[in-house]
């Protein structure tokens, strides 16, 4: 009994005795230990920190968000800070048969027309007669960008493009319009100047000019088939405009000019087609420059420099008849409230 006593006790002085590297690993263990009571509380003022971090970011963004939607939507400003934005952001202003209207096509279509009218005429003093004439702009640009956004919409359903290239042609048309050489330079110049837009914004403006026009053109059947009428009894009577317009009555808009105008007269290309022309011959069927319809020119005299002529003009009227269906059946939603036409 004494030697197992004995036996047991030494055993248990074996377990007592650490080595060095059990020291010093418990050593270790004891400094982590302490550290741990200071780490943990650090951590979690750091997750404080990352959440209030994120929950102020959240709020600041609702604000932004909030400020954006009430200047656009319920207050309708259109200055030049939300006008940069919607180029970015892809809101909408209106919807014309589930085809959004862009925002930044609406602020650059009435930014436009009232610079204009603000550079060129100066401030209107009675302050009744400036908020007239802004809603009468806005009024006008909404429904222009909701045509020019319907037109987006059937040149979707119709394959219909309009090319970079096609746009970069029209704009170097415009430098020279009025028989005026311009560099490109001089011409940005004065679009910013007298309309407020840069070089991009008219680009914007051309292609949705030459893509409506595109449009009308494509769905107009009506047009076409009276425009080829015009052009047989033409060939038929000798090319008697007179005659035609007579016959056509209100299918046709017949037009003379009554005397010598310049060549380089702005009138959907009229008088660019003329100049090509010797006395009384006649140009074939051509697009207006403006997209509005088929035009038929004689020339009657020229000088050099400018033409007297007869023209018979087909105008297109199917894109706007179905335009002004979708508004009778309540298919354009305004998301901003605008006095209507």
């Amino acid at each position: 009994m004494l030697y197992l006593y004995y036996y047991i006790m030494k055993l248990s002085s074996k377990k007592e005795k650490k080595t060095e590297q059990e020291k010093v690993d418990e050593r270790r263990e004891e400094v982590l230990a302490t550290g741990r009571k200071f780490k943990y509380p650090l951590q979690w003022t750091k997750h404080r920190v990352v959440m209030s971090t994120v929950l102020i970011a959240f709020i600041v963004i609702a604000i932004i968000i909030t400020s954006g939607w009430l200047a656009l939507y319920r207050f309708n400003m259109t200055d030049d800070m939300l006008f940069r934005i919607t180029k970015i952001l892809p809101v909408s202003v209106a919807s014309v048969d589930s085809e959004a209207v862009r925002f930044s096509d609406y602020l650059m279509l009435y930014r436009s027309s009232i610079d204009s009218i603000e550079r060129q005429s100066g401030q209107v003093d009675n302050e009744a007669s400036v908020e007239d004439l802004k809603l009468q702009y806005k009024r006008a640009a909404l429904t222009e960008a909701e045509r020019y956004a319907y037109a987006i919409k059937l040149a979707g359903e119709n394959d219909i493009t309009v090319t970079n290239e096609e746009v970069k042609d029209e704009f170097e048309r415009h430098l020279h319009i009025g028989g005026i050489e311009r560099s490109e330079e001089s011409f940005v110049k004065i679009i910013e100047d007298n309309f407020g837009l840069s070089k991009s914004e008219y680009e914007r403006m051309l292609y949705l000019t030459l893509l409506k026009a595109k449009v009308e053109e494509k769905i107009d059947t009506n047009a076409d088939a009276i425009s080829k009428e015009v052009e047989k009894m033409l060939a038929e009577n000798g090319g008697n405009y007179t005659a035609v317009a007579e016959a056509l009555g209100d299918k046709i808009n017949y037009e003379e000019t009554g005397g010598f105008v310049s060549a380089q007269n702005i009138d959907g290309g009229r008088a660019t087609e003329a100049i090509k022309l010797e006395p009384g011959g006649q140009s074939g069927r051509f697009v207006s420059i403006n997209g509005d319809g088929y035009y038929f020119v004689k020339l009657i005299d020229k000088t050099e420099t400018e033409v007297n002529f007869v023209s018979i003009k087909v105008p297109f009227t199917e894109f706007q008849t179905q335009f002004d269906k979708l508004k009778e059946d309540g298919k354009i939603s305004e998301f901003i409230e605008i006095a209507t036409e």
